[in-house]
């Protein structure tokens, strides 16, 4: 239970620092991202507002007025690079080129004047290309493009961003990288840490199963003496009901610090049980057939579908327990004229037990969830007439998890119980 519980504390552990970094590292990458794209569109808005080109002319003045230039330049005011936030020398770091298609998207004219590593054969491919897509901007390799109508056709503007994007590859995969080495650095320490972290709780749970141990062969000396005064006294007074209530109080309490004892010896990290092979569907066909006589005696119909020749390893005196303990249950808990049905079937590499039985009331979902807790019971009034005290389900669970198997209750009608047990073969 503390390795299950140490594991677990990593576990969440891990899983919540994974979930941090990758939130803020997921974060700050896609903001670079967005960044390199807004960019990218701002300079191409400039040039397509400027028939592929950057305007003729000097960013304005701070206060938003065009500066004066000199004679025979061309100033285009409503296509400044101030008002994007471009610096001075973004007309002369950008690389782009732009190619003009008219309505069926032939080609009218390239202009490569501005980009050596795309020649206009090229530069035409890339815009059919994207005419084709039907996209009006998007990335097409390192280019972002923009599709931008002019009155005599499309202008598709295409923006080298190989620098940016190759800077925003590099952030990610040093992102990832440490990403990755975080996650392994705190893995470790919480491996190393951990088993301090747990201590405590372990030692608690020790000296609780220690508890339960010492106490329940400390109460059976006591018990065995009650039990056999009582059986004196009977023989010297007779039969009445005082002693006979005396008799069936020792007996349950005896059963129940059994059980006790028995939970905590299957608790521990590693329960001594011996492991043989046994035939499975001969042993389960004996237990139901034990079962037969109270189940009619209560008018209860106990029916079997039992795949034969089913072999299985392991404790072959816990599994008995086991089958014992999910039809004494459902014998015990199902109604007058009730109908209990057990099946045994081989699944792929599992075999695969379950145990149903009628109810009284309706199976309500938390009481699913609530069965194998210790002590627990459906009945809330807890009659001891079903002479159970809510221990059987928890040790059932107990054997079937040293098995290495999973048990689960389910009600797949409203009158319905059924506990599946699955055990690797």
């Amino acid at each position: 239970m503390i390795k299950k519980l140490r594991a677990k504390f990593i576990s969440a552990s891990m899983l919540a620092l994974a979930l941090v970094l990758l939130v803020i590292l997921g974060g700050i990458n896609a903001m670079n991202y967005r960044k390199t794209v807004s960019d990218a569109d701002a300079i191409l808005s400039v040039l397509a507002s400027n028939r592929g080109m950057f305007p003729q002319g000097m960013p304005p003045e701070e206060d938003g007025s065009l500066r004066k230039e000199p004679p025979g330049n061309n100033v285009l005011g409503d296509g400044g690079l101030g008002k994007h936030g471009f610096s001075d020398e973004t007309p002369y770091e950008s690389r782009f080129y732009s190619v003009l298609l008219n309505e069926t998207g032939q080609i009218l004219g390239t202009d490569t004047g501005k980009i050596a590593a795309v020649n206009e054969t090229t530069a035409a491919e890339y815009a059919q290309e994207v005419w084709s897509s039907g996209k009006s901007r998007g990335f097409l390799g390192n280019y972002r493009f923009l599709c931008s109508t002019e009155s005599n056709g499309t202008r598709v503007i295409f923006l080298d961003c190989g620098r940016s994007l190759s800077s925003f590859r590099t952030v990610l995969l040093a992102s990832i990288f440490i990403y990755l080495l975080g996650l392994l650095a705190v893995l470790m320490l919480l491996v190393i840490f951990s088993h301090r972290i747990v201590m405590p709780a372990a030692e608690s749970y020790e000296k609780q199963r220690q508890f339960i141990t010492d106490a329940g062969h400390e109460i059976k000396t006591p018990l065995t003496i009650i039990g056999a005064d009582a059986d004196l006294a009977e023989l010297e007074c007779g039969e009445n009901e005082w002693l006979s209530d005396i008799k069936h109080q020792v007996t349950r309490l005896t059963g129940l610090t059994n059980d006790l004892i028995y939970l905590s010896r299957m608790d521990e990290e590693r329960p001594q049980l011996q492991r043989i092979e046994f035939p499975l569907s001969d042993v389960m066909e004996e237990i139901v057939q034990s079962f037969q006589g109270p189940a009619k005696a209560q008018h209860k119909e106990l029916a079997a579908d039992i795949q034969p020749l089913l072999s299985f390893t392991g404790d072959e005196k816990a599994i008995r327990q086991l089958m014992s303990i999910l039809l004494d249950n459902a014998v015990k808990y199902s109604p007058e004229g009730g109908i209990i049905t057990v099946r045994l079937e081989k699944e792929n590499r599992s075999l695969k037990l379950s145990v149903s039985n009628t109810t009284v009331q309706p199976v309500e979902q938390d009481q699913l969830t609530r069965i194998f807790d210790r002590f627990y019971r459906m009945d809330h009034s807890r009659n001891s007439a079903t002479g159970g005290y809510g221990l059987g389900m928890s040790i059932a669970q107990s054997i079937v998890t040293v098995h290495k198997g999973k048990i689960r209750a389910e009600s797949p009608a409203d009158n319905i119980l059924t506990i599946l047990v699955t055990v690797p073969q």
